[in-house]
């Protein structure tokens, strides 16, 4: 684990029945929930330091049977089910209003630009430097570590995997678009209903069977150049949402009478991961049970339990972000200034 829709309020202007090219307005409420999203990814990671299952450069305890852990590995999962592929359908919303702005070669310049170059820092400089630190602490030693990475070609991407995963969608997309899309200067925005909840739950099992399909190759944990494919079918999956939600105008008109159905099946869906653990430790024993990949029962109700979770979770926090978390604030605003340093 490491790790991404708005409704009445994230396009300022009122809706018209043509469709129109214009550049949806950032609304307060899109910025916000990037700070409390971002804020869950630094607890998620405090998480896994004092037990949670998971990844990360340091551990101060390991996962176990003890409550503390088992209680910190659910907030870990319930975050992972969510708010990456959240961050994505955010990142997805806005990218086809700006390659239609700037035109092919200004939109992937800035995207190498504001994406590539964080990435290599923290691969050359910060990556390096925190897993000397973590070395040093181990006792064994701080220098060694960076001729070791360099002399084994071992390229430590850290959370920085977002903006490489956010790199390759934006590059995807617009190969898909230059080959098979619309041409950017024809193209316009066309409002269209919400999908029905039947097609959010087909949805769910599509993501849910592609998941366990790619988890039977690269089980969730590990690495593929810096990615855990393993998560990967709800990332893109929600990016491409992102990208439907701005061209049919889906955020802006977003209820609670669509997302609903999805509340309750998070309250049937939520408690049978802590059920499954408690019955998995009882079966397999402490640590033992393998949700990550291959084809026992533990492998295939995680790969489905998280699109199930996730819908509700991120229809959710898009309505009370718009009810709540849309007027202006120096605090809210202090944190978007700091958001993307932290």
């Amino acid at each position: 684990m490491t790790g991404k829709a708005d409704v009445s309020n994230i396009v300022s202007s009122e809706p018209t029945a043509a469709a129109t090219r214009a550049a949806p307005q950032r609304d307060l409420c899109i910025d916000r929930l990037r700070s409390v999203m971002t804020a869950l990814v630094l607890l998620h990671h405090t998480a896994i330091t004092y037990g949670a299952a998971g990844g990360w450069f340091y551990n101060e305890l390991y996962p176990s049977a003890a409550p503390s852990s088992i209680l910190l590995t659910l907030f870990c999962a319930t975050n992972q089910a969510y708010f990456m592929g959240f961050f994505f359908l955010l990142a997805g919303y806005f990218t086809s209003s700006s390659l239609e702005r700037k035109g092919y070669a200004r939109f992937l310049g800035d995207r190498f630009l504001r994406l590539g170059l964080p990435l290599l820092a923290f691969i050359f400089i910060l990556g390096p430097l925190s897993a000397a630190i973590v070395a040093a602490h181990d006792g064994k030693g701080f220098w060694g570590v960076f001729p070791y990475l360099w002399n084994h070609v071992i390229f430590i991407n850290g959370p920085m995997w977002f903006v490489q995963a956010l790199l390759m969608f934006c590059l995807g997309y617009c190969a898909w678009r230059a080959a098979f899309g619309t041409p950017l200067n024809q193209s316009a925005r066309t409002p269209s209903p919400i999908p029905s909840y039947a097609r959010w739950l087909l949805s769910a099992i599509i993501v849910g069977v592609i998941s366990l399909a790619i988890r039977q190759i690269v089980p969730v944990g590990k690495n593929v150049f810096g990615l855990q494919l393993g998560y990967f079918a709800p990332y893109i999956f929600l990016f491409a949402i992102g990208i439907a939600a701005w061209r049919y105008d889906w955020l802006r008109h977003l209820q609670w009478r669509q997302a609903r159905p999805w509340v309750f099946t998070l309250i049937a869906a939520w408690p049978l991961l802590p059920l499954s653990i408690v019955i998995s430790i009882r079966v397999f024993g402490p640590g033992k049970a393998n949700f990550g990949g291959g084809h026992t029962w533990p492998a295939i109700f995680y790969a489905f339990w998280d699109p199930f979770v996730a819908w509700c979770l991120i229809a959710a926090w898009v309505l009370i972000a718009r009810a709540y978390m849309n007027k202006p604030s120096q605090f809210w605003s202090w944190l978007k200034r700091r958001r993307s340093a932290v």
